[in-house]
Formats: C-alpha cells, structure tokens, sequence
C-alpha cells in the first residue's frame, strides 16, 4: 500500500483514497458519504477562524485543515430505540466555519465531563493535588487551578481533541470521556489512520480456526504504523494532563506502558487521598 510517511503527501493520500470510495454508491460506501468531498482551508481562512474562537493551531493542525478540514455531507448514525430503527445525520469532522456551536461546546465539554467525574460516582482526585478537601468550594478552587495550566484541547471530530501546544515534541490527539482521555494517535497521520479506518480500505479479513469464522483485521504496513506510534517514549508528555490519563488504566497503552507487566516502567498512580475529616 505505501502509507506516505511525510503528512502532507499521506493527507492527499487520504483525500485520493476516502473520495475515491465516497464516489461508488454501494455497500463499501458508509451511509451518508456517497459523492461526498473534503473541504479545505484557506490560509485567510485560518487566521480568522484563529482570531474568532482566540487559537493557535499548531503546525500539523494547519496541515490538516489546509487539505481536509471536513466534508460536505453528513454522516448518517443509525441506531434501534425501542424496536425502531432510528437514522441520524451527524456531524463527521467539525466544520470551523460552520459548526460554531458544536465546537464551542465540545470546547467546553471536558471540563464538565472532568469536574462531575470528581463530584460524582468516580470520585477522582490526582496525587499532585494533594489531601482531598471535605469542602466542595474548596476541591473546586484546586481543580480549577490545575485546570487553567492545561493546553487547550481543540475538537476536531466527535470528543476527539488535538493538543493545542507547539512546544511539545509529539502532536498528540486525545480521546476524552468524563475524565477519562486516551491516546488516539502521537500526530496526525496515526490519528487519521485511527478515525478513518472505515473509509480507508486498510482492513483485510482473517480466519478464525476456532470460533470458524472471518474477522476484520488492520493490514501489517498500517499496524505497524501504530506499534511504532504507540511505542514507549519518555519524551512522550502532555502537560499537567499526563497524570490524569494515566489515572485510568485505559490510558497507559497510549503512553506504551503495560498496567498489568511485572516490569512495568512507572507503578500505578494511587487512586484517592481521602481527607481526615472524611474518614
């Protein structure tokens, strides 16, 4: 297949590739996407987009927007509620001309989606935050302190975020449920080859002698993309939200750390520092 390597000849590989499949109507094509097109941005288009919602893209953000962005059709999600087959058109990847109060909300998003899961039924607390208060107010104030030191995450399909840092080594993009973020990809091409991965062909099918059927199996050149990507690094780093990624066990295989190995590189971050008063 020949992946290209360098990202501004592997995104119109992308663009080739997902149109060219986008162009049959027929059972390969996901619903929704027939005869759909990427649009891209233009340099202007950038700048202002950057001085409306008060970003900065980094420099493989650009790129990507540059030549893809998004595309001019809407996915169709299709689900069952109560007996009823229930078609959706969604969103596939945020329009940053168009899709204003989408992306202001998932901008928003996670820090909701954290603070609750500190309220709520997780209860989480890092160990760099120190004793747990009794006080609401107070675990508020320390959240929100910590908080204000994180790189902005900026949506870029569904809750998947791109770390919004130029000074970081790596090009991560993040995953994020509640407080719960994984590593979806070190920069962009093995993040693309991630949420594109029903529109790219880079599926073969395998048989399964046991249970006696085929599976759906990524090819080698593309697995071994995201070996290599995945692979343990300690320049590997995202500022302040490292350690909350590594609070759930979910997140250690984006960082090539094995929660369970006898020889695992770090131990298990302590999950609670429960206040005197609270016991």
């Amino acid at each position: 297949m020949n992946i290209p390597s360098n990202l501004t000849e592997f995104l119109y590989w992308a663009k080739e590739r997902t149109e060219k499949l986008w162009s049959v109507n027929n059972e390969n094509c996901p619903k929704g996407f027939y005869g759909a097109k990427w649009q891209g941005l233009s340099e202007d288009q950038i700048d202002q987009i950057e001085r409306k919602y008060k970003v900065s893209f980094t420099s493989e953000h650009k790129e990507f927007l540059k030549i893809l962005h998004a595309i001019d059709k809407k996915e169709i999600v299709e689900y069952e509620d109560e007996g009823e087959l229930i078609a959706e058109e969604c969103t596939f990847f945020y329009n940053w001309l168009e899709n204003e109060e989408e992306i202001t909300s998932q901008i928003k998003y996670f820090y909701k989606g954290m603070w609750n899961d500190i309220t709520s039924v997780n209860h989480v607390w890092l160990k760099s935050w120190g004793i747990k208060p009794k006080s609401l107010e107070r675990k508020k104030e320390i959240f929100d302190e910590w908080f204000s030191k994180l790189p902005q995450l900026l949506p870029v399909r569904d809750s998947s975020y791109v770390v919004d840092n130029t000074n970081l080594k790596w090009n991560p993009v993040v995953g994020a449920s509640g407080s719960d973020f994984v590593i979806l990809g070190w920069d962009f091409r093995t993040y693309l080859l991630y949420a594109l991965r029903e529109h790219l062909d880079i599926y073969t099918d395998v048989y399964d002698e046991e249970d006696q059927r085929f599976y759906a199996e990524l090819i080698d050149e593309v697995q071994k993309i995201n070996d290599e990507n995945f692979m343990y690094d300690e320049t590997k780093d995202i500022p302040y939200l490292k350690e909350m990624i590594l609070y759930w066990s979910s997140g250690w295989k984006g960082f090539g750390l094995n929660y369970y190995s006898k020889n695992a590189r770090i131990h298990p971050i302590v999950k609670t520092y429960i206040a005197e008063e609270e016991k």
